[in-house]
């Protein structure tokens, strides 16, 4: 059966993705800095509020993935957190100044994530050679790969998705990055098993008093009165047309 993972960026929406019937859980937090590590109190209410698998990722800051020392420090100290609340995976990746896997460090974080499952995340797209991260992966035991297949969506990195899936002799090949109901048969028929969504929606704010003039955000064009969350029904709709085709002759 075709899984289907949403990424969450508050308790709430990980809540409504359980309802909806999502099979895995990614936590986030800063959806505008896509995804950083959530808080320990973010943590510690999923733990208690959903029941899903719940994969944390552990990202100290937006942009490229290679650390300093003391970023991946932080790193390490997050995920012995998040080892020791008890979630069964995490979410995470490290990569050197030359675009290639950071072995060293990789090897560092498998032994902090010790009885997890690891997800190495779109870092994987911003490597340089994707078999060669493919093997380095392979090699040091992570669970599955987040990939677009190195392009800007899921959908346009379908070709090397589809040849990594099939190289693979161990990490699971999941598609994320512009995964929608539209284009769920497309990852199907390429004979992708994991798919990544946020599934979202841009919800407005609860405030009707808005201070004009004064904005919270270094960028002054960021409507502030507007958020993303989990659209229930979207992520039911998917989780609907993967069984659907799950149970069709030509899929299976």
């Amino acid at each position: 059966m075709p899984k289907l993972e949403v990424c969450c960026y508050s308790v709430e929406c990980a809540v409504t993705a359980q309802l909806a019937g999502a099979d895995r859980i990614e936590l986030c937090s800063a959806p505008k800095e896509g995804g950083l590590t959530p808080s320990y109190g973010t943590l510690k209410l999923a733990r208690e509020k959903v029941t899903l698998p719940i994969h944390p990722i552990v990202r100290p800051r937006g942009g490229d993935f290679c650390y300093s020392a003391i970023e991946f420090d932080i790193m390490l100290n997050e995920l012995a957190v998040i080892r020791d609340m008890g979630f069964p995976g995490v979410v995470v990746g490290v990569l050197d100044s030359e675009g290639h896997i950071d072995i060293a460090r990789m090897q560092l974080i498998m032994r902090q994530c010790a009885g997890m499952a690891v997800t190495f995340h779109r870092a994987f797209d911003m490597c340089l050679n994707p078999y060669q991260a493919l093997e380095q992966l392979t090699d040091l035991g992570v669970a599955r790969i987040l990939t677009s297949g190195q392009q800007q969506s899921a959908e346009a990195g379908l070709a090397l998705l589809k040849e990594l899936n099939g190289q693979s002799r161990g990490p699971i090949i999941m598609a994320g990055a512009g995964v929608r109901l539209t284009n769920l048969h497309k990852f199907q028929q390429s004979g992708i098993r994991e798919l990544h969504s946020s599934a979202r929606q841009v919800v407005p704010s609860g405030m009707r008093y808005r201070k004009a003039g004064v904005s919270m955000s270094v960028d002054y064009e960021v409507d502030e009165f507007t958020y993303h969350c989990v659209d229930g029904d979207m992520v039911a709709a998917m989780k609907h047309a993967l069984t659907l085709s799950s149970l069709s002759p030509r899929m299976a």
